[in-house]
């Protein structure tokens, strides 16, 4: 199956990139090439784009599609988190941009065996993004303790039936492992009442979302890297993220705003005291959302929101 992935946002990416035509830029989720292969376009023979992913599908889909740029492009397999070692080991200390997207891809989503959708009754449940991982969200589901289910469904899922659903997975384990996402999702129905179900979409997407999450440390991730990825940038780099998540756009706007006013002194102190100074400033007040025909054309982008940081 051929590597798909719509570039959500991807003129409103672009344009906030203020992408230099001799500047080093890294596309930390790399996917399938498509923002990677706009900022390729933009850059001169002195250019440089480093696109890291961990999937390898999305390594050999980029690989092909990025060919034509020679050796413009580095192509790295690794987690974002690993950014900073990973740009040292190739003699790359400051880059002019980063762009992450932090959206399953459409080949994830719509290849049954990769275990991330709920919509088809027979995939297994996988979910890795990287399948050199040993943990897959089968043991999350078959190993996690009633309580543990409980925490990653509320916190992650954001689903009021949070509490109910890890009950059913529990009892339902007992019988026998859950091995398949029809199995889950069935357990998943039964645990919510069916006056919500026929409104409130299909009653497995937030469970699946959470276990993706937890299973992936997405949000852990973000929160433990981003500081370091904003030091990455040279003076007027800019740093573009695109999220589809409240808590992965809640991680983003408090990082980026207690980037840009790090300032701990009391209101009442008439001069700073503490001595941090800012890194740099937010670009635009509100997120970036998609524009109208973007919905029209990709119900996928609908959650999507894009965020800009500009290094001082």
């Amino acid at each position: 199956m051929e590597f798909n992935h719509y570039s959500v946002l991807l003129k409103e990416t672009i344009e906030n990139l203020d992408i230099k035509p001799d500047g080093i830029y890294v596309d930390g989720t790399l996917g399938g090439g498509g923002h990677a292969y706009h900022v390729a376009s933009r850059l001169s023979e002195n250019g440089r784009l480093i696109g890291i992913d961990q999937d390898k599908d999305a390594i050999a889909a980029a690989g092909a599609r990025l060919a034509e740029f020679g050796d413009k492009i580095t192509i790295i397999r690794s987690n974002y988190s690993n950014m900073k070692e990973e740009l040292h080991r190739i003699g790359i200390d400051k880059v002019d941009g980063i762009v992450l997207d932090l959206g399953v891809s459409s080949f994830q989503l719509d290849t049954p065996e990769r275990g991330f959708t709920y919509r088809e009754p027979d995939a297994p449940l996988d979910m890795r993004m990287d399948d050199r991982q040993s943990l897959t969200a089968r043991d999350i589901v078959n190993d996690y303790s009633e309580m543990e289910l409980f925490r990653i469904i509320r916190d992650f899922g954001e689903d009021k039936f949070a509490k109910n659903i890890a009950k059913h997975i529990v009892a339902a384990r007992v019988k026998k492992p859950i091995e398949t996402a029809g199995e889950l999702t069935d357990i998943i129905r039964a645990a919510i009442p069916m006056k919500v179900q026929v409104t409130g979409g299909h009653p497995a997407k937030r469970t699946f979302q959470a276990i993706r999450i937890e299973l992936n440390k997405e949000l852990e991730v973000l929160q433990n890297n981003l500081d370091d990825m904003i030091e990455l940038l040279n003076p007027g780099g800019r740093i573009c993220i695109i999220t589809f998540h409240s808590l992965e756009d809640r991680i983003v706007k408090t990082i980026f705003k207690k980037n840009e006013n790090p300032c701990t002194c009391p209101r009442e102190f008439p001069v700073c005291v503490c001595g941090k100074k800012s890194k740099g400033s937010v670009i635009g007040r509100k997120p970036i959302l998609p524009s109208e025909e973007e919905l029209e054309a990709n119900s996928r982008s609908k959650s999507a929101k894009l965020r800009v940081f500009e290094r001082a």
